[in-house]
């Protein structure tokens, strides 16, 4: 838990996976579809996990910044490709899979996996919220 809260996003959604969500300041406001791999229509509509995703990506990919700055590291280009899978789970239900994917052009790799690992183990509000309820699994390209 946060020691001291700084900010509060607040969303609402109606009509559960073929609805809709918007944010308390109207800056999102997306349609939703169950997916056509989950058995829905597909389609112009986004779903809960590829928000997920895109929250996750930019989250993480803040927190590798974040990392290299302390480490008196430029980055020049990054970027963050998130996957977030759903599956029914033994014990009943459905649950997560996350993998992040790091590019970091122009660090050595062994430094990006550095910035990568610190970034997920100390940095990435994220990865606190996700570690021991979802995989997640992070690598660099």
């Amino acid at each position: 838990m946060p020691s001291q809260i700084l900010y509060t996003a607040e969303a609402r959604a109606t009509g559960g996976r073929e609805g809709r969500v918007q944010s308390s300041d109207q800056v999102l406001d997306v349609a939703l579809a169950v997916p056509k791999a989950l058995g829905g229509p597909g389609g112009e509509a986004t779903n809960p996990e590829q928000l997920f995703a895109a929250g996750y990506a930019a989250c993480f990919e803040s927190a590798v910044r974040f990392v290299a700055r302390q480490a008196g590291v430029k980055i020049e280009q990054s970027s963050v490709t998130a996957r977030v899978s759903i599956g029914p789970r033994e014990a009943g239900g459905f649950g997560l899979a996350v993998s992040l994917e790091l590019s970091l052009p122009g660090i050595a790799r062994e430094q990006a996996e550095t910035f990568a690992r610190t970034a997920h183990e100390q940095i990435c509000p994220y990865s606190h919220a996700t570690r021991g309820n979802v995989d997640v699994t992070v690598t660099v390209a």
